[in-house]
C-alpha cells in the first residue's frame, strides 16, 4: 500500500511538471510545418586539388552548419548527401534569397602587404595572416562614432599580427574580404595583444554591412568553394495547413481508440483512456524539453506510439480476462494479467526501439524525426501501460471477487466456479499460475 502511495506522488508530480513544461515551453516545429527553404549545396572541386575527399566533405559540412547558425536561424539541418553535395534545411527563414548567399559565399579574409611587382608597379601580396587565425569578430564603433569590425586574434594570429606590423611600420597593410579590398591603413607602430579593428574607409561601415563582415568572420570561410544547385521553398501556408490536417487527422484518431476501448473494455477501457491522456502529457512535455523538431513524419511516429500504448492495454486487460474466467480473485488476476502481458509487451517494444536506432542512425533527416519520436513515444508507453494503468486497476477495483463482471466486459456465466476450492495455494494464487 505504501508503494502505491508512492508511485501515485510520482505520477501526479510527472502529470504537473508536464503541464508547467507543456504551458512555458515552445514547440519546435519542423521545415514541412513552418515554411522555409531546402537546398542542395555541390562541393566545386578547387583547381589544384586532384579530387574532393570526405575529409574536404566534412570540413565543408561543418562550415555551413556554423554559417547557418551564424544567420539567426533554428533547428536548420546539413546532412550529407552523395559524394559531393549537402543538403541544407532551413526552417522559418524571412529572406530565402540572402541566405542563399550567405551559404555559397567563401568569405575569405586576407591581410596583404604592398610590394614592387617585376615591372615596377605596386601590388599587394599575401602576408599568410588570414581569417583562419581569428578567434572572434564583433560589431563596434571608433572615435568618430562610425561603425567598425573590431577583431581577436587567436594566440597563434596574434603573434604573426604583431610580427607583420613591428615589420610594416609606415607602411600600408592591405585588408582584403572575399576578394574586394576594405581598406588599407598605415601601421604606425607595432600591435601587440592580438586586437584590432576594421573601417571601411572614410566614409565608415553601414551597419548591416558590418554585420554580415561579423557574421561571416565568425562563420569561417569556406574549404572548398560549393555552389547552389537546387532550392526550393516551403510556403507558411502549406505548413499551416499540415498542422491543421495533422491536428484533426491525430483528434480523430485519439477519439476513436478512446470509444473502443470505453465500450469494448468498460472500466478498465476508461482506465486505459486516463493512462492515455497521462502518456500524452509526459510525451508532449519531453517533446519541448528535449527538445524535438516536430515535423509530419514526427507527428507520424507519435500517433504510432499511442497505438502501440493501446495495444499493451489490449494485450494486459485480455490476460486478465482470463485470469478472471478461470475464477482468480480480482487482485490476482490483474497482477497475474500484467505479468503474463509483460513479455509480450517488452520484446515487441524493444524491436521497436532497436528499429528506431537504426534508422536514427542511417536514415535522412525526416527519416530521423520520425524514428526519435517513435523511441520516445514507446518508452513512455511502456512506462504508462505497466505502471499507471496497473496502479489505477488497483485503485479502482481493490482486491476480493469480481461481483460486476460486466465492468470488465465479462457475463456472470463465463466466471469459473469454486476457484478457492480448485486451488488454495498462496503461491500459485499470488503469482497467478493456471492449473
Amino acid at each position: 500500500m505504501k508503494q502505491r502511495k508512492i508511485t501515485f506522488l510520482i505520477i501526479l508530480v510527472l502529470v504537473i511538471a508536464s503541464i508547467f513544461v507543456i504551458l512555458t515551453k515552445p514547440t519546435k516545429l519542423g521545415l514541412d510545418l513552418v515554411g522555409g527553404s531546402r537546398i542542395v549545396l555541390q562541393a566545386q572541386k578547387p583547381a589544384n586539388v586532384a579530387e574532393i575527399t570526405n575529409d574536404m566533405m566534412s570540413s565543408l559540412k561543418a562550415a555551413i552548419d556554423r554559417r547557418v547558425n551564424a544567420f539567426g536561424v533554428a533547428e536548420t539541418i546539413v546532412q550529407r548527401i552523395g559524394k559531393d553535395r549537402l543538403l541544407v534545411e532551413i526552417p522559418n527563414i524571412s529572406d530565402p534569397e540572402k541566405a542563399k548567399d550567405f551559404l555559397g559565399k567563401t568569405a575569405e579574409l586576407e591581410f596583404k602587404e604592398q610590394k614592387k611587382g617585376f615591372r615596377g608597379e605596386e601590388t599587394w601580396v599575401s602576408t599568410g595572416l588570414s581569417g583562419k587565425d581569428l578567434k572572434l569578430a564583433k560589431v563596434g564603433t571608433d572615435q568618430s562614432a562610425r561603425w567598425v569590425v573590431l577583431i581577436e586574434f587567436n594566440s597563434k594570429g596574434a603573434k604573426k599580427f604583431a610580427d607583420l606590423t613591428r615589420r610594416l611600420v609606415g607602411k600600408p597593410m592591405a585588408i582584403f574580404f572575399d576578394g574586394e579590398l576594405i581598406s588599407a591603413p598605415v601601421i604606425n607602430e607595432t600591435i601587440a595583444g592580438g586586437s584590432a579593428q576594421i573601417s571601411g574607409g572614410e566614409g565608415g561601415f553601414k551597419l548591416a554591412k558590418a554585420k554580415e563582415m561579423v557574421d561571416f568572420l565568425n562563420a569561417g570561410a569556406l574549404p572548398i568553394p560549393a555552389l547552389i544547385i537546387e532550392e526550393n521553398s516551403v510556403g507558411p501556408t502549406l505548413g499551416f495547413d499540415s498542422i491543421q490536417k495533422s491536428k484533426m487527422a491525430g483528434m480523430i484518431g485519439i477519439t476513436l481508440v478512446m470509444i473502443f476501448m470505453l465500450v469494448y473494455y468498460r472500466v478498465p477501457g476508461f482506465i486505459a483512456n486516463i493512462a492515455l491522456l497521462i502518456y500524452g502529457l509526459i510525451i508532449f512535455a519531453l517533446f519541448k524539453l528535449i527538445p524535438v523538431t516536430l515535423t509530419l513524419a514526427g507527428i507520424a511516429g507519435f500517433i504510432l506510439s499511442i497505438g502501440m500504448a493501446v495495444d499493451a492495454n489490449i494485450l494486459i486487460f485480455e490476460r486478465t480476462k482470463e485470469e478472471l474466467k478461470a475464477g482468480r480473485t480480482l487482485f490476482t488476476a490483474i497482477n497475474a494479467g500484467f505479468d503474463r502481458a509483460f513479455t509480450s509487451i517488452f520484446d515487441s517494444n524493444m524491436t521497436t526501439i532497436i528499429s528506431c536506432v537504426i534508422l536514427y542512425l542511417l536514415g535522412t533527416s525526416i527519416v530521423k524525426g520520425f524514428a526519435l519520436t517513435l523511441a520516445i513515444g514507446v518508452v513512455v508507453s511502456m512506462f504508462t501501460a505497466i505502471t499507471v494503468t496497473k496502479n489505477f486497476m488497483h485503485l479502482m477495483f481493490g482486491t476480493g471477487q469480481l461481483k460486476h463482471p460486466e465492468w470488465f466486459g465479462l457475463k456472470k456465466d463465463q466466471i469459473a466456479k469454486g476457484f478457492n476450492a480448485k486451488d488454495t495455494s498462496p503461491r500459485k494464487a499470488k503469482l497467478g499460475v493456471l492449473d
